[in-house]
C-alpha cells in the first residue's frame, strides 16, 4: 500500500494521520491512503496566482501549446502506468483504463496542436473588429487575456486522467494556473499522472497542482479572478454555486452534473438495417463501457412502440456475451462499480425504477469472474423496460451504472417531448434515415442537449459512440446536466479569460493587438 501526497507549491506534500483508505473495488483490498489534513491550500492559491500566472501569462499561445507537447510525451511514455494505476484503484478493464488515460493524452495533444495554429501572441482578438464612431479611424474590439487567478478543478472519480487534463488544457493554454483535485476513492491514476509530469520536469513553477484527498478549505479562499470547474453530482453542484466566493465575489463556475441521456430511435429503421445495428451496437457500449459510469452515458432508451420487443431481445442479446469481474483478467469485459457507494446508489435506483413500473427486461447472470465470493462491487449489464414512459422518476433519478431503461413512444412529437422531460443532458442521439423525421428531432431535442448525435446508414460504421467526448466539440449541457459547457476547441478558453472591448484609434490598437 503506498502513500499519496499533495504536489504544493512546488514540493510534495503530506498532510498528517492516515486519511482516506483507497480501495481494489474489485477485490476491496486497500491499494493507498492519504489525506490533506493540515496542509495550507490557501497557500497553494496564492502560489498559482503569484508564481503559476505571471509565468504562463509571460509565454505566448504557441509556447503554450508547446509546453501541453511536452506534457502529452511525457504521459504517452508512462502510458501502461497510468493504465495499471486504473485497473488497481480504479476497477477498469485494461479497454476502459486506455480509454480514460488515451481520452487524457488525446486531449492534451488536440489543445496543443490548437495553441500552435494561434501563433505568437498574448491576447486573443475576435473578429475583425469594427467601425463605432462617424470616424473610420475609431474602432472597436472584443480582446481575451487570461484572468489573474487560478483555475480550480474538482474532478469525478470516474474519469480520474481523462477529467484532469481535459480542464487543465484549456487552462494551461489559456494561460491560466491549475490547482486540481480529483475524486478521493480514484484518485491513484490523476497521482500517477502528475507524477509523472514532475519527474518529466516539464511543468513551469506553479502551473499545475495537485490536492490528493479531502478539498479542505481550499474553496473559501477563491478570490474575483479565480475560475471553479467541477464534474459531480447536481446537489453538489448546487451547494458550489451557493458559495459565499462565488455569491459575492462573483467567481466563475462551471459544473457538469447529473444527465440523463437519451437515444431515440427513429420510426423509419428497421431490425438487420445498418442503422438499427448501429443503434444496437451503441446501447450495449454505453450501458457496459466504464461499467455505465460514465457522465455521457444512455440512460433512456426511446424506441416506437412496435419495435420494443425486438429492441429489448437485439439489446439483450448483445449484453448477453459481456463477462464481468475481475478487470485485470484479459476474458473480462466489464469492472466493479468505482466504490461501495456507487454500489449502494446503483443498486437502490434500480429498486426504485422497479417500484415505478419497470421490469428487469435482462440481467446477466452468474458471479463475477476471477473474483473471491461476496467481494467486489459489482452490478452486472442490466437492460429494463418500462411500458409507462411518462412515468416521473425515470425521468429524475440517474442510475450511475450499467443500467438502462427502454420505452416505447408513438409519435416523433411524443420522442422530443419524452427526452425533454429529463430537463436537460449532455448527449442526446438519433438514429434514422428520414429527413423529416431528423429534421423534428434535432430541433426539438438541441434546447436540452448538450450535443446529439445523428447516426443514419451511411455514416452506421464510421459514427462516434453517444458517449465519446471529443476535445474539439463543446462538452456540457443545460438544466439538470448543469448549464457548463467546456472544451469545443478554441471556445473552451473563454471561460479562463476575460472578454474586454477595446476601443480606439485602429492603427495603434492593430500595432499593439498585432
Amino acid at each position: 500500500m503506498i502513500r499519496l501526497r499533495s504536489f504544493l507549491g512546488g514540493e510534495w506534500r503530506d498532510g498528517e494521520g492516515e486519511g482516506a483508505v483507497l480501495e481494489d473495488p474489485a477485490t476491496e483490498a486497500s491499494v493507498a491512503t492519504t489525506s490533506t489534513k493540515g496542509l495550507d491550500l490557501a497557500g497553494a492559491l496564492r502560489f498559482a496566482r503569484e508564481e503559476g500566472g505571471p509565468t504562463l501569462r509571460a509565454m505566448t499561445l504557441a509556447e503554450r501549446g508547446k509546453l501541453l507537447d511536452a506534457m502529452t510525451s511525457a504521459l504517452q511514455a508512462k502510458r501502461e502506468a497510468l493504465i495499471d494505476a486504473s485497473i488497481a484503484n480504479a476497477g477498469t478493464t485494461r479497454s476502459d483504463a486506455k480509454f480514460d488515460v488515451d481520452g487524457a493524452i488525446g486531449t492534451l495533444s488536440y489543445y496543443a496542436k490548437l495553441g500552435l495554429s494561434l501563433g505568437d501572441r498574448r491576447v486573443r482578438v475576435e473578429g475583425e473588429g469594427e467601425q463605432i464612431t462617424r470616424s473610420k479611424r475609431f474602432w472597436g474590439h472584443h480582446v481575451c487575456v487570461p484572468r489573474h487567478g487560478a483555475a480550480v478543478h474538482i474532478n469525478a472519480f470516474n474519469f480520474p486522467a481523462w477529467g484532469l487534463a481535459e480542464k487543465a488544457a484549456v487552462a494551461l493554454l489559456a494561460g491560466v494556473p491549475v490547482v486540481t483535485k480529483p475524486a478521493t476513492s480514484t484518485a491513484l491514476t490523476a497521482y500517477v499522472l502528475v507524477e509523472t509530469l514532475v519527474d518529466a520536469g516539464v511543468l513551469p513553477k506553479g502551473s499545475l497542482q495537485l490536492v490528493c484527498g479531502g478539498a479542505g478549505d481550499l474553496l473559501d479562499h477563491l478570490g474575483p479572478q479565480d475560475c471553479l470547474a467541477f464534474t459531480g453530482s447536481g446537489d453538489t453542484g448546487a451547494w458550489m454555486r451557493a458559495l459565499a466566493p462565488v455569491t459575492q465575489r462573483s467567481v466563475r463556475v462551471n459544473v457538469e452534473a447529473d444527465s440523463l441521456n437519451a437515444v431515440v430511435l427513429g420510426p423509419d429503421v428497421r431490425p438487420g438495417s445498418d442503422t438499427w445495428q448501429a443503434f444496437v451496437r451503441d446501447a450495449v457500449r454505453e450501458i457496459t463501457q466504464k461499467t455505465g459510469q460514465k457522465c455521457t452515458a444512455t440512460r433512456r432508451i426511446f424506441v416506437p412502440r412496435e419495435q420494443i420487443d425486438a429492441a429489448l431481445e437485439a439489446i439483450a442479446e448483445g449484453l448477453s456475451v459481456i463477462s464481468f469481474g475481475l478487470p485485470s483478467r484479459d476474458d473480462v469485459r466489464m469492472g466493479p462499480l468505482a466504490s461501495a457507494q456507487q454500489l449502494r446508489d446503483v443498486q437502490e435506483g434500480i429498486t426504485r425504477l422497479e417500484a415505478a413500473g419497470a421490469k428487469v427486461a435482462f440481467r446477466k447472470d452468474g458471479a463475477p469472474v476471477g473474483v473471491p465470493v461476496g467481494k467486489g462491487y459489482f452490478v452486472p449489464p442490466t437492460l429494463l423496460r418500462l411500458d409507462d414512459p411518462h412515468v416521473g422518476v425515470v425521468h429524475e433519478h440517474e442510475v450511475f451504472g450499467p443500467v438502462s431503461t427502454v420505452m416505447p413512444y408513438g409519435t416523433v412529437d411524443e420522442a422530443v417531448a419524452l427526452v425533454a422531460k429529463g430537463e436537460g443532458g449532455l448527449v442526446a442521439s438519433v438514429y434514422t434515415d428520414d429527413r423529416d423525421a431528423l429534421e423534428r428531432l434535432l430541433l426539438g431535442l438541441a434546447p436540452w442537449s448538450g450535443r446529439v448525435l445523428v447516426s443514419s446508414e451511411k455514416v452506421a460504421d464510421q459514427a462516434i459512440s453517444p458517449g465519446l467526448v471529443l476535445p474539439s466539440c463543446v462538452h456540457g449541457g443545460p438544466g439538470r446536466a448543469g448549464g457548463g459547457e467546456e472544451l469545443g476547441g478554441v471556445r473552451g478558453l473563454a471561460f479562463y479569460e476575460q472578454r474586454t472591448a477595446v476601443q480606439g484609434d485602429r492603427a495603434l490598437l492593430d500595432r499593439v493587438l498585432g
